[in-house]
């Protein structure tokens, strides 16, 4: 007689009592969780902005579906910039079709962005950028001033690095329309 220890007993009694009953399923190996979704990298032909200017206005592009809007990075330091200024808020003024956003691409506070507006007024909205978080619709400027060219329909029709003239703004849109028949 063959004598086992009675935790050998034991198990042996143990597998017995479960019979045919099938073993209980492995634990699945857990899958490897999904990233979350990104957001839409963003349509360069389609710019976003959406910045509070200095004064407190909320300057939002999709607001102004139906106008051109002229979006102008400058700088106070920045000679070429300060010499379009008054003709691009000549240009503001004399377009109701027609809206300019002057985005301050530097370090700079609000005060002293007032002091430096004080000297050289515009009557257009001003909005201090980050340069090291500027709006992700437009691309990073490479050199001041650089400017772009919002159709009334959100697209963007036309960009320009260095100084330009209400002239320039003018021709572009004239060269955007659609053709008459």
């Amino acid at each position: 007689m063959i004598r086992l220890p009675a935790i050998a007993l034991a198990l042996c009694l143990g597998l017995a009592a479960c019979g045919d009953q099938p073993a209980a399923p492995a634990p699945a190996a857990s899958a490897p969780t999904p990233p979350p979704p990104q957001p839409p990298a963003p349509d360069p032909t389609r710019p976003t902005l959406a910045i509070t200017a200095i004064d407190g206005e909320r300057l939002d592009l999709a607001a102004e579906r139906g106008r051109w809007v002229v979006v102008n990075f400058w700088a106070t330091w920045c000679s070429p910039c300060l010499k379009e200024m008054p003709d691009l808020d000549a240009l503001d003024a004399r377009r109701d079709d027609l809206r300019v956003y002057g985005l301050a691409y530097e370090d700079i506070t609000p005060a002293d962005m007032q002091a430096f507006l004080e000297k050289h007024p515009v009557k257009y909205p001003i909005a201090i950028v980050d340069v090291f978080a500027p709006p992700a619709g437009f691309e990073t400027p490479r050199g001041l001033p650089t400017t772009h060219l919002v159709a009334p329909d959100g697209r963007l029709a036309k960009s320009f690095t260095g100084p330009i003239t209400g002239a320039d703004i003018e021709a572009a849109i004239a060269a955007h329309a659609p053709a008459r028949g």
